[in-house]
């Protein structure tokens, strides 16, 4: 039996991380959750999950933020990081393109089936 991969959720919206983490599970995925930019920021660089769903707007560090500060660390530099938010707009879009996201996803728009095939696209698991 394969080691199931690592996955962390970087979200304060508790009901919705929630149910992140459950269908992530359900999935098959090992799911670590983080409330915030510094707390997601601590859990990434001491786990080393496969893939980081990181929320944009959040209290304490934003996920732009952490994305910042993650890709100085050698290891994060290239970890596979899909953007989740609710905003949408061009500037922000494109500061988290130039951080080597692998995708920007408005939360609005999808759902959480969606979710766990983007994380097994960013994976390169065909279900």
């Amino acid at each position: 039996m394969s080691v199931s991969k690592k996955v962390l959720v970087v979200e304060d919206e508790t009901s919705l991380c929630d149910a992140i983490v459950a269908v992530l599970e359900k999935n098959g995925y090992d799911v670590t959750a983080a409330a915030d930019g510094q707390q997601g920021l601590e859990a990434a660089l001491e786990r080393h999950p496969d893939v980081i769903l990181l929320d944009h707007l959040m209290p304490t560090k934003s996920g732009l933020s952490m994305l910042e500060e993650l890709r100085k660390d050698v290891w994060g530099a290239t970890a596979k990081v899909i953007m989740t938010t609710n905003v949408s707009e061009t500037e922000n879009v494109n500061r988290a393109l130039m951080q080597n996201v692998r995708q920007y996803i408005v939360k609005s728009d999808i759902s959480l089936e969606d979710l766990v095939l983007a994380v097994d696209e960013a994976l390169g698991i065909a279900r």
